[in-house]
C-alpha cells in the first residue's frame, strides 16, 4: 500500500535547511518484545425546592503537587554512553497500565499485518475471513500457527464487503480488539537501565504517516513510538497495515500530555532532540546519549512552543535545496538510520 505522503512538515521532519554532515549518532536501542459525576447535597437549614433544578457536583479537588527534590545533573550527551541512566523519580501515584486502545473491535486486513497479529500471544482475536481460494504459501503458514479460533472461508466479494473500500486485503482479514499498552511509568520501570531510542510524535495524525513511523521504528530497533491521546491515530486497520506488523512488537504509547511525557523521559536519563528545521546543529553531529528521544512534529505546523522547549537540543537534517522537506514518516527514517542503523 501506497504510504500517503500529507505535504511537507515544517517542523521536525520536514523544511530542513541544508548543510554539511557532521558526526553520527550514538548507542543502539533495545525495546521490550512483543507485544461520577456526584450531587451535592443541599446545604444544611435550606431545602431544596421542587422547582430548583439540581447542581451537579465538581468531584474532590485534587491536592496540590508536591515539591520535587532536585534532580542530580543529567550527563552531557558524550558522556551518557558510558554512565549509567537516572531512575526514574518516585511519582505520587503509582504506576498505571495504559488503556486499552480506544473504538473496540476492529479489522486487520493485509498479510503482513494479520500474521503478526495471529504470532502475536498479546492480541485477543475474534475472527479469521479467508477468500475461497488461499494461496498454498498462506495455507502453510496458517496451519504452523496455533490459532484458537478456526478461519471462516468467504467469497471475494463478502471479504471485500466486510472491509473499508479500497482495502488491499490480500484474501484474508482479522477481527481483533486492540492491544493494551503501557503508559510511559510503566514502560520505564518495564525498560530498566538498557539503553533506548523512542520516537515522540507531537500531533501527527495521519495514520498512514503514523503506521510508516512505527514500521521503520521496529526495522532499526527502536524501544517505542510515543504520542499523543488526542490529535493522533488510535489503532485501526489503516494504521496496522501500513505498519506491517510493527505495532505487534513495539509498543505504542499515547499519553495526554506529551510535555508530562517527555520530562518523565528526561527524569530517566533520555536526551531529547527535536528534529526541526532551526535546528542549531545537524542530526549527524549530536552525540546521541544511550538515551535519546527523537522528537517529530506535525506536517506543516512542526513542533508546537511547550514541546520545543521540552527538547534539550533542537536538529535538523541534512537536506539541500531545492527539495528541502521530507515527509515526517521519511525524516523519521532517516533520523533513525543516523541514531541506530549507523551505530550498527
Amino acid at each position: 500500500m501506497r504510504n500517503k505522503n500529507k505535504g511537507k512538515h515544517g517542523g521536525q521532519g520536514g523544511g530542513h535547511a541544508s548543510g554539511q554532515r557532521g558526526g553520527q549518532g550514538g548507542a543502539r536501542g533495545a525495546g521490550p518484545g512483543p507485544r461520577r459525576s456526584g450531587q451535592q447535597a443541599p446545604k444544611p437549614g435550606r431545602q431544596q425546592r421542587r422547582d430548583e433544578p439540581r447542581q451537579e457536583g465538581r468531584g474532590p479537588r485534587r491536592a496540590p503537587p508536591r515539591d520535587r527534590p532536585s534532580q542530580p545533573p543529567r550527563p552531557a550527551p558524550h558522556q551518557a554512553p558510558h554512565q549509567a541512566p537516572h531512575q526514574v523519580e518516585a511519582e505520587s501515584a503509582p504506576a498505571r497500565r495504559g488503556p486499552r486502545g480506544e473504538g473496540g473491535d476492529y479489522w486487520l486486513y493485509g498479510r503482513h499485518a494479520v500474521e503478526a497479529a495471529l504470532a502475536n500471544p498479546a492480541r485477543n482475536l475474534r475472527r479469521l475471513l479467508l477468500a475461497e481460494t488461499p494461496d498454498e504459501a498462506l495455507a502453510r503458514k496458517l496451519a504452523t500457527l496455533r490459532l484458537p479460533l478456526g478461519p471462516e472461508v468467504v467469497g471475494r466479494a463478502a471479504l471485500e464487503g466486510t472491509l473499508p473500500p479500497g482495502a488491499v486485503h490480500q484474501g484474508l482479514a482479522l477481527r481483533v480488539e486492540p492491544l493494551f499498552q503501557p503508559s510511559v511509568q510503566v514502560f520505564l520501570q518495564e525498560l530498566r537501565d538498557r539503553p533506548a531510542v523512542i520516537l515522540a510524535l507531537d500531533h501527527v495524525t495521519d495514520p498512514q504517516n503514523v503506521g510508516a513511523i512505527i514500521r521503520s521504528a521496529a526495522a532499526f530497533g527502536a524501544a517505542a513510538v510515543l504520542t499523543t491521546q488526542d490529535h493522533a491515530p488510535p489503532e485501526s486497520g489503516v494504521l496496522a497495515k501500513t505498519a506491517s506488523g510493527g505495532l505487534e512488537v513495539l509498543p505504542y504509547i499515547r499519553e495526554t500530555n506529551l510535555v508530562r511525557a517527555l520530562d518523565l523521559l528526561k527524569q530517566a536519563g533520555f536526551w531529547c532532540f527535536g528534529l526541526d528545521a532551526s535546528g542549531e546543529g545537524l542530526l549527524t553531529a549530536a552525540d546521541a546519549a544511550a538515551r535519546s528521544c527523537l522528537v517529530l512534529g506535525a506536517e506543516g505546523e512542526g513542533l508546537r512552543r511547550l514541546t520545543r522547549e521540552r527538547c534539550d537540543r533542537l536538529v535538523r537534517l541534512p537536506t539541500r535545496p531545492p527539495i528541502a522537506a521530507l515527509n515526517v514518516s521519511n525524516a523519521a527514517a532517516v533520523a533513525l538510520y543516523e541514531l541506530l542503523g549507523r551505530a550498527s
